[in-house]
């Protein structure tokens, strides 16, 4: 009696084995695709953020180079129409008010400003569109709008 196994019974065996290794293979890939979609949305919604903080922190430069019309309130602006053809002109203050929203504009999608002042404590809002940098959609309207607040004193 032969007890080696016939080759017939191990024909196929191997080419089933691949399959379900590709399987296997091609779902972890997918799941690794869809971790670097992720990330990319989350880098860009970092990146944004460091832009409206660089950009808040510039604006909170500008007032103490200018400090005499920081304090009377020069700088004090509402949140304005995303635009990048703001009048570079008038005092020094209108004119570091102008610039800082036209780089609002153009850094930053539908990118706004807002500028409060309390005695010397300033308040600097940043609001832009964060759709894209979003991981979870939402149906609520303003729930791609992210707003970064810095506060300082001049």
């Amino acid at each position: 009696m032969n007890n080696a196994p016939s080759i017939r019974q191990q024909q196929g065996a191997t080419l089933i084995e691949v399959l379900i290794a590709v399987v296997v293979l091609s779902i972890g890939l997918l799941g690794l695709a869809g971790l670097q979609v992720t990330s990319v949305q989350s880098n860009h919604s970092a990146y944004q953020r460091s832009q409206a903080s660089l950009l808040a922190s510039d604006l909170a430069d500008r007032m103490r180079a200018n400090r005499t019309q920081a304090l009377t309130n020069a700088y004090v602006a509402d949140y304005a129409t995303s635009s990048s053809s703001n009048n570079v002109s008038g005092t020094r203050a209108q004119k570091d008010l102008a610039e800082w929203l036209n780089n609002l504009a153009l850094k930053l999608p539908d990118g706004q400003g807002k500028v409060e002042k309390n005695g010397s404590l300033v308040t600097i809002h940043v609001r832009w569109n964060d759709n894209r940098g979003r991981i979870k959609k939402s149906d609520n309207a303003d729930a791609g709008t992210e707003t970064f607040t810095y506060r300082t004193e001049i």
